[in-house]
């Protein structure tokens, strides 16, 4: 299969990372006076399209000077290990918290097969690699990267999970903001615009900070913003209050289910389809509903499976 990528202007160029389906996890190369930085990285299988992708702009894997995921979820940074051994000259950019994880992989591959299952892991994952910790830069708060002139500057986001930044370029006036500013997915057209919803998987989802973190990324004013999940989209109001308003969604849902004893994560991934369904309705969404669902049931499990090990975690610290 040939890579389907684009570029956006401003040296950035998105690619789709062919994760579980086409359009739902994208990677971005950074090209400054032929020095790259690749954001995210996908899985083991996405790396033979960054290559396609680098060799069309007659680069290399040795033109790579920062490997850069968001965050260790391995949609994001599944790839990260074996991309650093082909890209010899590349240095390993990831949040403080996240940084063990890629040195040494192991809680990481036990944590990813306990919610995907050991076959379903090997599938989409495959072996992940280690980094070298010689090669790995921590990126706290308000740290600074200088590509050749062009500044990228790392805002903490916690919410979605505690090892999270996002990424703001200067030159493009955009944030890449991996999954804090949500999911936006493009093939799910409505009459109203961009359709987007929060990401709650497991196991460090929290409201309170995640809203926080929407308000630091617009605190920035950006143009656009940079989704892995996926693509360019603007911060427009319609879309600011639609993405608050699913995390207040996905909490009211889970609060009702607190006390649930059996099958409550099927219980929220139910409410939280309908929900999603809704507002897709409500926007004049042009797919059939079949086809919504296809589109939105990965991450409706998903976000089922981490708002009920939240409630799990509160009803620990309430006892």
């Amino acid at each position: 299969m040939k890579a389907t990528f684009q570029d956006l202007g401003n040296g950035i160029t998105v690619v789709d990372a062919e994760y579980t389906q086409p359009g739902i996890a994208a990677l971005y190369l950074i090209e400054e006076d032929g020095d790259v930085a690749i954001v995210e990285t996908g899985t083991n299988d996405s790396i033979p399209y960054i290559l396609e992708v680098l060799e069309s702009k007659q680069l290399s894997f040795d033109d790579v000077k920062y490997i850069i995921p968001t965050h260790v979820h391995l949609d994001h940074a599944g790839g990260a290990g074996e991309l650093m051994l082909k890209c010899p000259n590349a240095k390993l950019v990831i949040h403080p918290y996240g940084a063990a994880h890629m040195i040494d992989p192991s809680r990481l591959i036990a944590g990813a097969s306990a919610v995907y299952g050991e076959e379903a892991f090997k599938k989409l994952y495959g072996t992940i690699q280690p980094v070298d910790e010689d090669r790995v830069i921590e990126a706290p708060d308000l740290f600074t990267l200088d590509m050749n002139g062009r500044v990228l500057e790392f805002l903490d986001t916690p919410g979605h999970a505690n090892h999270h930044f996002s990424i703001y370029d200067k030159k493009s006036d955009g944030i890449f903001t991996g999954d804090t500013f949500g999911l936006s997915y493009p093939q799910l057209t409505t009459a109203e615009g961009r359709f987007i919803f929060c990401t709650t998987t497991p196991v460090q989802f929290n409201p309170d900070a995640l809203l926080a973190s929407i308000d630091k990324i617009l605190a920035k004013n950006p143009e656009k913003i940079y989704l892995t999940h996926f693509g360019e989209i603007k911060p427009t109001e319609k879309v600011i209050e639609q993405l608050k308003a699913s995390v207040n969604a996905f909490v009211e849902i889970s609060e009702a289910a607190k006390d649930m004893t059996e099958n409550r994560i099927e219980h929220i991934d139910q409410k939280i389809r309908e929900y999603l369904l809704k507002v897709l309705a409500d926007m004049g969404c042009e797919q059939d509903v079949d086809f919504q669902n296809k589109v939105i049931k990965f991450d409706s499990l998903l976000n089922s499976q981490g708002l009920d090990f939240w409630l799990t975690k509160l009803a620990r610290k309430a006892a």
